[in-house]
């Protein structure tokens, strides 16, 4: 054995993770407006949803929340998913199971719109 192999072999498993940590470096990250965790939340306020397009995994769970003092809905454009009339404060929520872009509106405010891309 070498003299490296036994310096190595007598260190404990915390040295040896914050070595690595050190060596390499802290990991990655970075920062964007998209989604990719097994959830994800669509706020719905001042007539818009926010964010307008979010990018999930397949599987994931999409909310939206109304947050706005009217009335509004999440209807998807293919009719994969449609919600009931939300009132202030009130949440939908669909999983979605199959890749794709998925586009969506209120039906009370069509203008609003919105898309899930989903991975």
């Amino acid at each position: 054995m070498t003299r490296k192999n036994v310096w190595i072999a007598g260190l404990t498993a915390p040295v040896m993770i914050a070595m690595l940590l050190l060596f390499a470096g802290p990991p990655s990250v970075r920062a964007t407006d998209q989604s990719s965790a097994a959830t994800a939340e669509v706020k719905i306020d001042n007539f818009s949803f926010g964010p307008q397009t979010i990018t999930v995994h397949v599987g994931a769970t999409v909310t939206w929340t109304n947050r706005d003092d009217i009335p509004h809905t999440s209807v998807s454009t293919d009719g994969v998913f449609k919600s009931k009339v939300l009132d202030t404060d009130e949440k939908f929520s669909y999983t979605f199971t199959k890749a794709g872009t998925y586009p969506y509106f209120c039906s009370v405010h069509p203008k609003m719109t919105g898309q899930i891309v989903v991975q």
